[in-house]
């Protein structure tokens, strides 16, 4: 078990501040107490981390609060170099990418037609379901066509070409009147990124967002046309999560540099549908709930793979299970139970 939970959070020594009391410097004074939180007391977050080990298969389990990580946790072989399978979260670290495209002008904005961005498949196909059908309701998972998730999967990546797989799913309701999970949905938005910057998914990826992270992105999937699988299967660390988490708490700065737009961030985290299956709230690739007038913010993958960000609280939680054995039932219920009843109040 790797095991490193902070004990204190103390900024300016205790001498110190006394110091400068004796002298009569009131503002140093002023600025320990308005800018610090008191210390945590030694073993605040031992019984998380006991919980954490017992909830079979989480491998990893990391707390960030106000810029500090108060628990880093492993289990099961895990440790913080290990690379794993974040699954859907994929999605999630798509969508900051269609917003550095918009600033830089490579795409118009969420309300760009998809269709003008596929001008070969149309030009070949018509598919008059997508009339109508923008960037926004792409991200939003509200396009109205049905989806290529949960028992379409295994169908939709054996066919010859994913996009035409995707453009030729029948229309479930008109674009923006229902919501329904689609990985199809994001593969289109990972093939646009490409198509608008003329690298791969993969390098768009690393040289307008990621390597400024400091995160390194591995080849993953690709489908029958060369296209990296946008929205499964990346293979990242936990502390890259967390990277990734803090990014957006702190409204895509890093290190003093606004790498993603604030505006963004703010569009991604809005409601613009509730899914009827988990009644989680769904933005730009990513899902909210409000637990007890708190809103959670997350970032969701199969098996247990979770990124909390809580802005309320200055908190980002990732929560990373393993994948090298089956997911018991009630798997994702039970990660959700720990992170509200043994996490969240304690932030």
């Amino acid at each position: 078990m790797n095991c490193r939970v902070s004990a204190s959070r103390s900024p300016l020594p205790t001498l110190l501040l006394a110091v400068a009391a004796l002298f009569g410097v009131p503002d140093l004074v002023a600025q320990r107490s308005a800018s610090t939180h008191p210390p945590t007391p030694f073993g605040y977050w031992t019984g998380v981390v006991r919980e954490a080990e017992a909830l079979s298969p989480i491998s990893g389990v990391i707390v960030s609060q106000r810029g500090e990580i108060v628990v880093e946790e492993y289990f099961r072989g895990m440790t913080r170099e290990t690379y794993v399978n974040v699954k859907s979260i994929s999605k999630t670290l798509l969508s900051p990418l269609v917003g550095i495209a918009i600033r830089d002008g490579l795409l118009e904005g969420p309300d760009q037609a998809v269709a003008e961005l596929f001008p070969d498949y149309f030009a070949t196909g018509h598919y008059p379901q997508w009339d109508g059908v923008t960037l926004h309701q792409l991200l939003s998972m509200t396009t109205g066509i049905r989806g290529t998730s949960f028992g379409r999967y295994g169908a939709w990546v054996s066919s010859p070409d994913w996009v035409a797989g995707v453009l030729e799913r029948p229309m479930r309701c008109a674009p923006g009147d229902c919501w329904e999970y689609s990985t199809g949905n994001s593969h289109l938005i990972g093939v646009i990124l490409a198509r608008v910057s003329g690298m791969d998914l993969r390098q768009y990826a690393s040289s307008s967002l990621f390597a400024r992270l400091g995160i390194s992105l591995r080849s993953w999937d690709r489908d029958p046309q060369g296209n990296f699988l946008g929205g499964n299967n990346m293979a990242l660390r936990a502390k890259d999560l967390l990277t990734f988490g803090e990014l957006f708490l702190h409204q895509g700065l890093h290190e003093g540099q606004q790498l993603v737009p604030a505006i963004w961030i703010r569009r991604s985290w809005q409601q613009y549908a509730v899914s009827p299956w988990n009644g989680h709230g769904h933005g730009y690739f990513w899902w909210s709930r409000d637990i007890d007038g708190t809103r959670i913010n997350f970032a969701w993958g199969y098996g247990g793979q979770y990124m909390f960000v809580v802005p309320d609280r200055e908190a980002v939680v990732v929560i990373i299970s393993s994948l090298s054995r089956s997911t018991p039932r009630g798997h994702n219920r039970r990660v959700w139970n720990f992170f509200r009843s043994e996490i969240l109040p304690k932030l």
